[in-house]
């Protein structure tokens, strides 16, 4: 994921853009953030997925077996 100063400023800017408006500079950086952090969630959320095993009721990895 990113790292804490990042996902802080991410968090500070999504803030503060419900209360006023963002700088075309803040924008930019907020845009950037976002498709930084999509980018990381969607590699994690792919080795998870990746790592999942199918078992049968005999405990045999059905993913094993289909390679």
């Amino acid at each position: 994921m990113l790292t804490k100063e990042k996902m802080d400023r991410l968090n500070e800017l999504a803030r503060k853009s419900m209360t006023e408006s963002l700088t075309p500079e803040e924008k930019a950086e907020q845009a950037e953030l976002r498709k930084e952090y999509l980018e990381k969630f969607r590699e994690c959320f792919k080795n998870q997925l990746e790592s999942i095993r199918f078992v049968d009721k005999n405990c045999v990895d059905k993913k094993k077996e289909k390679h």
